[in-house]
């Protein structure tokens, strides 16, 4: 069964000088202002494209590999992962490195890195990310 998620976004002003405020509205949980200065400057409390892309892949990322656990018998007790997603102006994302580190009794570092791997290819989010450069960095706790 398909599932459509929404958000909005409603901008004011040109690219440099201008914000907007982004909305969840499926969810409902809120809505973020943005602005350019948060994409190419400090945050100051106010998000990025790149900061919802980088919510979202370490996210999927977290439910790709505790499935790909699970299936392997191997079900994780906690994972912990980061998304640092790179924006450069002119160039646009380059790209997304996940930090992930697990507690998952029963597994050794090299299967854990094996799965990870597995689980970074085939999150939907890295799927579609597929124009940039996706790293990983995993390790068991």
């Amino acid at each position: 069964m398909a599932a459509t998620r929404t958000a909005h976004n409603v901008w004011e002003g040109d690219l440099l000088k201008g914000k907007g405020v982004v909305t969840l509205d499926s969810s409902g949980i809120g809505s973020y202002p943005v602005s350019w200065p948060a994409r190419t400057e400090e945050p100051n409390g106010v998000t990025s494209p790149e900061e919802l892309i980088a919510a979202a892949h370490s996210s999927c990322y977290n439910m790709a590999f505790s499935n790909i656990l699970a299936k392997a018998g191997n079900p994780p007790t906690r994972l912990e992962t980061r998304a640092d997603v790179t924006f450069v102006p002119g160039e646009g994302i380059t790209g997304s490195h996940l930090t992930v580190r697990g507690e998952v009794p029963g597994l050794d570092a090299d299967q854990f890195q094996a799965l990870a791997e597995d689980a970074k290819k085939n999150c939907p989010v890295s799927q579609a990310l597929t124009g940039t450069t996706i790293t990983l960095t995993a390790e068991l706790a």
